[in-house]
């Protein structure tokens, strides 16, 4: 499997190519590295599932390079239009109604009526959406429930030969996923915190509705209750490791307990978030018995980190290893 930088001329066109074809290409958005296919072929969706390892019920997010690029595909209504306006592009995806006869495969819902749509806020990312000309599902660039990539490297070692090309943009800048809300009901439904805070969020669409967690039927990627997580055992709010764990810290604390490694020195809840899967890669692949992490404030990014922490977690289908 080719691994292309983003300065080679010729990566955007065979990228490109490769999609148009119905094969799969890895590329980095700003939060982390997606596995594309194209959005409207049922057979290149379908090899989403099969290399991920992921259940067919569990929705895709559909990227497109501009809200102009979605009028054929969803109805989007004032609160949607206000949303796109303040926080595209970048790492917000809407749940928005499908149209009778869009063209995206049904895959993408998982049978459901609405379609989890976005514009990421990456020049790679969105350069390949236009060369492409079609919209491009791309759910995150990792064996499903594992670790999310935030650099070319996580994604050759979750997935390696599974899927066909990797497009090299360096590291990820937001480092976890995109804030998913649900605005297909009368109040809009936060679904899944991410890379946009719910703070600023309420401050355009007012209250959110909290529905994070639906391990039955989700309505969006991420709401699996076991999902990014590392082979080892993972413990919450530690204040200290045993021998056999490795320490994750977060600010003074972190230094004072003298923790393997540290998601922020300085206590800086984006600095946290975008070191957050590159570092529970790195410890996870030091052979650690387990991990425990140190706790982090639950505001702002710190509700997205911890949201991602305690489904890390979480206990795990024990027929299927993971669950996500």
């Amino acid at each position: 499997m080719p691994v292309i930088p983003f300065s080679d001329p010729t990566a955007l066109r065979v990228a490109a190519g490769i999609l148009r074809s119905g094969s799969l290409v890895a590329f980095p958005t700003e939060t982390v590295y997606g596995l594309g296919a194209d959005a409207t072929q049922d057979r290149a969706v379908a090899r989403i599932y099969e290399a991920k390892g992921r259940p067919s019920f569990n929705p895709l997010i559909c990227h497109v390079p501009d809200p102009e690029s979605l009028v054929p595909l969803v109805h989007c209504d004032e609160r949607a239009r206000l949303a796109m306006a303040a926080f595209w592009p970048g790492p917000l995806t809407l749940v928005l109604p499908r149209r009778e006869g869009c063209s995206l495969s049904p895959l993408v819902s998982a049978g459901l009526p609405s379609v989890a749509v976005r514009v990421p806020d990456h020049p790679l990312a969105l350069a390949l959406l236009r060369e492409c000309g079609r919209p491009i599902a791309a759910p995150s660039a990792n064996r499903s429930g594992s670790i999310s990539p935030t650099l070319a490297a996580h994604v050759v070692a979750s997935l390696g030969d599974r899927i066909d090309m990797v497009l090299d943009g360096g590291a990820c800048g937001v480092g976890v996923e995109s804030t998913v809300v649900d605005l297909t009901g009368r109040q809009p439904a936060l679904l899944r915190p991410g890379g946009i805070s719910r703070e600023r969020l309420e401050a355009v669409l007012g209250a959110l509705v909290w529905d994070v967690d639906n391990d039955v039927a989700p309505h969006s990627p991420g709401q699996l209750l076991s999902h990014y997580a590392p082979s080892c055992p993972v413990r919450l709010d530690a204040v200290s490791a045993s021998p056999e764990e490795a320490l994750l810290g977060f600010g003074a604390a972190g230094l004072t307990a003298g923790a393997t490694l540290n998601l922020s020195p300085s206590g800086d809840l984006v600095e946290a978030a975008a070191n957050l899967f590159a570092m529970l890669f790195k410890l996870d692949a030091a052979g650690w018995a387990g991990i425990a992490v140190m706790p982090i404030p639950d505001h702002g990014l710190g509700l997205a980190i911890n949201d991602r922490l305690r489904r890390a977690a979480a206990p795990r289908d024990p027929r299927q290893g993971f669950i996500g």
